[in-house]
């Protein structure tokens, strides 16, 4: 019987010859060793066996540890339905949010955990079409622990087999009143978040409005010199002219008007009053126009969206830092006479402002330090080139250059937002600001604005 054994495990075995009948005696040694072997060998296997399935079930536990622990530290609930929508399982999320035991709520109706019959009836439909399309978003009505019905965003999901068959139905959701509370939270950072970002280019506005102070002063005070220089010259003229209106009701001849009116020169005040009056016009309308860019500038940011000639913002832009900074600075503009935008020019001013300036910083160490400003229209869209003389941009800088707070200028010089702050304000007027070094050398900044359908008479 030991024999036959054998031969039944080993197909194969050497000894596959001797019957059951032959006697042990008649087996030679070799065999018997062969037979040890062969032991051995199924013994070693089991063993190996043996381990791997210990390997396996501790890895099992691993993954249903795993799996457990994320169903109890789910903060949503979470419920496991067979095709009928009966409940396999749920978690801890729901068994708190129900009041109910697990035992309870195992094998019992999805739809019982509902408060109302439609409640009910939309989520039998939705379970019954999971083999269509899953359901997302339904606000069904959830009866709670302390009796009350409270609306639940739910999500139904289909749970295959391995062949495609639908087993069931994973429903998850949130009380809709958690879901609003965070929708508030998310609004009230969404809106901290605009606050700050305004306050972060006030700020910056105001920087570089103090960096101008120098030149809208020099800006201002060509108009106001003019006008008050005309001004004296009237009140001069005014003096001359009553002199000789006295002599007219003191009934002097006319040889005498005559005389006096060559002497007072009044044929070449009457001739000059006018140029004076329109010059002082004209330079009371200079200091008008530079306050009024002045206001726009430093104002705080009302998100205007007006049509607006961008070659007239820059022509400004450059007249006020080229008065603050070194006289030596030059600015080459080659712009055409309309460049229509659409968006706010108080904002389009600062972006334009900020790279003049740091053009300007950027060329310091030259010696003759230099800024060409170029603009064209290309494909619906206004392109302008800020291209300076300095030593260019690193390499390692060209990646952070639109960073916040990132800046190359010494401590005290930079803020780091200049940038940062133009950047974000084209994206928000729908254009784009690039920065590079150019073959022929220098940094060269180019901004593209999308371009209006109207242009400036």
């Amino acid at each position: 019987m030991h024999g036959a054994l054998i031969m039944n495990d080993f197909d194969k075995s050497p000894f596959e010859h001797l019957t059951s009948t032959t006697p042990p005696d008649a087996m030679s040694e070799s065999t018997w060793i062969d037979v040890v072997h062969k032991m051995d060998e199924v013994y070693n296997e089991l063993l190996q066996h043996e381990v791997e399935l210990e390997e396996k079930n501790d890895e099992l536990e691993e993954t249903q540890q795993f799996i457990f622990s994320v169903l109890t530290s789910m903060s949503d609930l979470l419920v496991v339905c067979d095709r009928h929508g009966v409940i396999e399982e749920v978690n801890q999320a729901l068994i708190i949010f129900t009041g109910k035991k697990e035992d309870e709520l195992k094998r019992a109706k999805f739809v019982s955990l509902l408060a109302d019959t439609e409640s009910g009836s939309v989520a039998e439909h939705a379970i019954a079409r999971l083999t269509a399309e899953p359901s997302h978003d339904l606000e069904l009505q959830f009866s709670t622990r302390e009796g009350s019905a409270t609306p639940v965003a739910l999500n139904f999901t289909a749970r295959m087999s391995g062949t495609g068959k639908l087993l069931g139905a994973v429903i998850t959701g949130r009380p809709v009143g958690e879901l609003r509370r965070a929708y508030q939270s998310l609004r009230e950072a969404h809106d901290q978040l605009k606050r700050t970002q305004q306050q972060l280019l006030q700020s910056q506005k105001m920087a570089s409005l103090g960096q101008l102070v120098a030149g809208v002063a020099h800006e201002l005070n060509n108009p106001i010199s003019f006008v008050l220089g005309n001004v004296y010259a009237m009140s001069r003229y005014t003096t001359r002219i009553k002199q000789y209106l006295d002599s007219v009701h003191a009934g002097a001849s006319r040889q005498e008007l005559g005389k006096l009116r060559e002497e007072l020169r009044i044929d070449h005040i009457l001739k000059d009053l006018s140029p004076l009056l329109e010059g002082a016009i004209e330079g009371a309308e200079r200091t008008r126009d530079i306050v009024d860019g002045l206001k726009r500038f430093s104002a705080t940011d009302r998100n205007e969206n007006v049509k607006f000639n961008l070659a007239e913002i820059i022509e400004r832009s450059v007249q006020w830092v080229t008065r603050a900074t070194p006289a030596k600075f030059r600015v080459n503009l080659n712009l055409p006479n309309d460049l229509p935008v659409l968006g706010s020019p108080g904002q389009m001013q600062q972006v334009i402002i900020n790279l003049i300036q740091n053009a300007a910083d950027a060329t310091e160490q030259q010696a003759e330090p230099a800024l060409a400003v170029s603009a064209q229209e290309e494909n619906g869209e206004i392109i302008v080139r800020f291209r300076d003389n300095g030593s260019g941009i690193a390499i390692e800088a060209l990646e952070k250059m639109f960073d916040p707070f990132y800046t190359t200028k010494p401590v005290g010089k930079g803020t780091g937002l200049g940038l940062s702050v133009s950047y974000g304000i084209v994206e928000r007027h729908g254009g784009m600001l690039s920065a590079s070094n150019h073959p022929q050398g220098g940094a060269e900044f180019v901004l593209r604005l999308p371009r209006t359908l109207a242009n400036f008479a």
